[in-house]
């Protein structure tokens, strides 16, 4: 069964403006200003096909040539919108490079060199083609190793269109009229197929950028921006994965902003939250960036250090420093800020919970002492059962003393 080569065109032309129409669709509802842009790009690329293939003869040939320009703006703007989706803003001269690029050599190239146009009208587009393959592979993360279609597929594009001349240039044959036509007949085959599969593409990218953005924000406190308790455990266990396999130490610190409740209690919540804000800004500043801080209570934060617990406490006092001078009022009113601090440190691939439990007995001990303090565990914390032990009786010292306390107030 042969193929008529306008009706393949033909479909080629209703797939790419219904694609197109889906994009945009899509766009809006999503508010992807990326979708726009590719939308745009199959609805330009529809009508070169139209204008080219179906309309051609009406127009003539040199007004069908220049008019396929529009079809170079289209794979122009399949490249900015990779840009977009990226975060870059549209490169305005490369979208129209192109286009002028092949209204210039219509015009200076006579009608017998239809050969070495067809051989710049393919460089052009296959230059596009690897310029979006390139900006699709320009983030360096891990997922690229899942996402290698999204170089494929434009770069196979490419090659589909330059592999027909290079052949013909290296063996010319006498029946080249034939062989046009059934490059023809298969660029009209592969332009539907390259449609389809950039469409696909394009909502892989979109899928795997959504479910990046629900899971970064399951895993950050809404109120400080910080890492919540989940988002803290699962990037301590990376961290000290790392850490064990340089055989480096890591160290665990626990902070608890003194007397919180009164805070709430004398200024209202809202400036509690401000309070709660305040700190995670001077927590954040004063760690370095290799660092993990995250909100895992309350007006408990935690951070985990891939240093000695000596550089630990170091950058431990540093913090409470920064946060009993910083000078937050209410209404007028100056707020006390102090936070009491505990510290603990554990060699390579020591279990996070162990840390963190040496931390809780070391924070109970700041606070016993007197608050506004830093205190080191004393010990290196050796198993996780030992250190929950610890950890447990520190609760119940502190449920204790606040249960006196409020006997106390009764009995007065």
């Amino acid at each position: 069964m042969s193929l008529d080569i306008s009706t393949l065109f033909l479909v080629a032309t209703l797939i790419c403006a219904l694609l197109g129409v889906m994009l945009h669709y899509f766009g809006r509802q999503e508010k992807i200003p990326a979708l726009n842009w590719w939308g745009n790009a199959y609805l330009l690329g529809a009508i070169t096909v139209a204008l080219w293939k179906v309309l051609g003869p009406a127009f003539g040939e040199t007004a069908t040539l220049a008019l396929a320009s529009i079809g170079f703006v289209a794979c122009g703007m399949m490249w900015n919108a990779a840009r977009v989706f990226h975060g870059l803003k549209p490169n305005w001269p490369g979208l129209f490079i192109g286009a002028l690029v092949w209204l210039a050599t219509v015009a200076t190239l006579p009608p017998d060199q239809e050969a070495l146009r067809m051989t710049i009208g393919a460089a052009i587009v296959s230059g596009y083609a690897g310029l979006t393959a390139a900006q699709l592979s320009s983030e360096r993360r891990k997922a690229m190793q899942r996402r290698w279609p999204t170089m494929l597929v434009p770069l196979l594009h490419g090659a589909v269109l330059m592999l027909p001349i290079v052949l013909a240039d290296l063996w010319p044959s006498p029946q080249a009229g034939i062989a046009g036509n059934v490059w023809v007949m298969l660029f009209a085959v592969e332009l539907v197929l390259y449609a389809i599969g950039t469409v696909f593409v394009i909502f892989m990218l979109v899928s795997e950028r959504t479910v990046t953005m629900h899971k970064t924000a399951a895993s950050l406190d809404p109120l400080t921006g910080l890492l919540n308790r989940r988002g803290f455990s699962e990037a301590c266990a990376r961290m000290i994965e790392r850490e064990a396999d340089a055989g480096r130490p890591v160290s665990a610190l626990i902070f608890d902003i003194d007397h919180f409740k009164s805070i709430n209690d004398r200024f209202g919540h809202p400036a509690g939250d401000e309070v709660l804000k305040l700190f995670a800004i001077i927590v954040s500043s004063s760690l370095r960036i290799s660092d993990l801080c995250g909100r895992i209570g309350g007006e408990e934060f935690a951070a985990l250090l891939p240093c000695p617990i000596d550089e630990a406490v170091t950058a431990a006092d540093r913090v409470r420093e920064a946060f009993q001078n910083c000078g937050i009022e209410v209404d007028d009113a100056p707020v006390a800020t102090t936070v009491s601090i505990g510290v603990s440190g554990g060699p390579a691939g020591v279990e996070l919970d162990v840390l963190l439990a040496a931390a809780d007995t070391a924070l109970y001990q700041a606070k016993r002492g007197g608050r506004n303090r830093v205190v080191a565990t004393v010990e290196e914390p050796v198993s996780l059962e030992q250190s929950r032990r610890k950890a447990a009786q520190s609760r119940d010292h502190r449920q204790v003393a606040v249960r006196g306390g409020a006997v106390g107030q009764a009995v007065a």
